[in-house]
């Protein structure tokens, strides 16, 4: 050895704002929030505002820097989600990326018959078992809206279906205060208490203001007895450029950041402390259609701007990936799928979510997200880097195998070549043996392997007192519903 104790190694990053554009996008913001200010339906939440000492004008509340400065500072600035069993899974915090599926789609594409039809709530069940099984999807979102049981309750449905079939983190919506109470309540039952959810937490709620800068009934209830019980909450925008925000990505990130930033002040004048994460979309309309486009290069760049924004302000980062336009899985769907992976890694977003949408988020795919688990396991070892080390440059093994030697039969190699990433559904045969093995195109190899594991796996079951609790809560709920 002519070196000892070296080793260096780096992962790649991206970045779209510099620090200038950055300290004038937040100022801007400020400004925005004390010149325009925003629109509070709810009443708790414009009392809270007003003590601090906004400006309040019937339901518009015009807010002073100070109060965002000191919201953001309230903010912690890392959110650990634990798993089922109270054991910390993901570390929300500077670049740790984790996969998730999307939420709430109306549609799914059938794994076995391959139809596009509305989803039911098998679906939700299936894919929360293919969640479960896959090794590079950390947690799950609904993936879908059960057509076939109460509308008025399905959220409830939907968590029941989801915590009974994996023990990943879960991302949530509610469609009112009152089944977010209902939910919460399961999820404590499965917890073990109260106390024990807002230590481990196994679940963040999903909810959004309402573009242009209004926080509704609905919306800021949620968020605020979500911070009553000091539960995570991702609150962030789903503004549309040129639609529901200003047309450009700068004015679009001083709108969404205003609307991020004021429901965040809510949170922790309820109470300091909270867990939120910031983030979300400030996406494209495509002005052909009035539709937004889920792979936009403009949705992607914004979308990591965002994320500049978040380390700013040390925040956790909702970000996008594996979500595309294509109407089926197809090379379209695969090729913006991926960069979006790609991009969300790179630029260090942490609760990655979407994984599996397509149809510009109408429609959940099996294909899509057994496909984009495989790209996750790509771009993982992509941020890994290269390590440079001794060991590595091994300048004592090119000595020892010398001009036209050989090193498959090294020690070295030995050692390291299963730290090279090799694919489960990618083929990288010949020719000949693709066609020997059925000359299976990747979206054939995708819907197989997701087969598979639905007819395979075995999630991890909840005891039957719990599931009974959780039984018992659906009927409560549902009785509401009709009194």
């Amino acid at each position: 050895m002519i070196r000892s104790n070296f080793k260096v190694n780096m992962t790649p990053q991206f970045r779209v704002l510099s620090d200038d554009q950055i300290e004038e996008i937040h100022l801007a913001t400020l400004e925005v929030l004390r010149r325009t200010g925003v629109v509070v339906k709810e009443p708790e939440g414009r009392e809270l505002l007003k003590k601090a000492g906004c400006w309040v004008d019937g339901e518009r509340v015009r807010i002073p820097a100070h109060l965002i400065e000191w919201a953001v500072r309230m903010t912690p600035p890392r959110v650990v989600l634990c798993d089922r069993n109270g054991g910390p899974a993901m570390f929300l915090e500077r670049n740790k990326v984790y996969y998730g599926t999307g939420s709430d789609t109306p549609n799914v594409i059938d794994p076995y018959s391959g139809e596009r039809r509305p989803a039911r709530l098998a679906d939700i069940e299936n894919i929360s078992k293919v969640v479960d099984f896959l090794p590079n999807i950390s947690f799950l979102m609904c993936m879908g809206i059960a057509s076939d049981v109460n509308g008025a309750i399905s959220d409830i449905y939907h968590f029941a279906a989801m915590v009974n079939n994996t023990t990943k983190p879960i991302v949530f919506t509610a469609w009112d205060l009152n089944n977010l109470k209902d939910i919460i309540t399961m999820a404590e039952a499965v917890a073990g208490g109260a106390e024990a959810l807002q230590r481990n937490p196994f679940l963040a709620l999903y909810t959004e203001p309402i573009s242009p800068l209004q926080h509704a009934v609905e919306a800021a209830q949620k968020l605020l007895w979500m911070a009553e019980k000091g539960l995570p909450v991702v609150y962030t925008p789903g503004l549309m450029t040129g639609a529901s925000g200003p047309v450009t990505a700068a004015g679009g990130l001083v709108q969404g950041n205003a609307e991020l930033l004021s429901g965040f002040l809510m949170a922790q004048l309820k109470r300091e402390g909270t867990p939120l994460i910031y983030g979300g979309g400030v996406l494209a309309i495509d002005m052909r259609t009035a539709l937004m486009s889920y792979a936009s290069p403009e949705w992607m760049l914004n979308t990591c701007a965002l994320t500049d924004m978040a380390r700013y302000y040390r925040l956790p980062m909702f970000h996008f990936a594996g979500c595309t336009d294509a109407k089926t899985f197809d090379q379209q769907a695969a090729l913006e799928g991926s960069l979006w992976m790609v991009l969300a890694a790179l630029s260090g977003g942490n609760l990655v979510h979407d994984v599996g949408y397509i149809d510009n988020g109408l429609t959940a795919s099996f294909q899509m997200l057994v496909t984009m688990d495989e790209v996750a396991g790509l771009v993982k070892r992509i941020m890994g880097g290269i390590e440079v080390s001794d060991e590595t440059m091994a300048i004592d093994v090119i000595d020892e195998v010398g001009p036209a030697g050989h090193f498959l039969s090294t020690d070295h190699t030995y050692r390291h070549f299963k730290e090279n990433w090799f694919p489960k559904l990618f083929d990288r045969s010949t020719y000949e043996t693709w066609r020997v093995n059925g000359g299976l195109t990747l979206g054939e190899r995708a819907a197989a392997r997701a087969r598979e594991i639905l007819e395979t796996h075995q999630p991890a079951l909840l005891s039957e007192d719990v599931k009974a609790e959780l039984q018992s809560i659906i009927e409560r709920a549902e009785a509401r519903t009709r009194a």
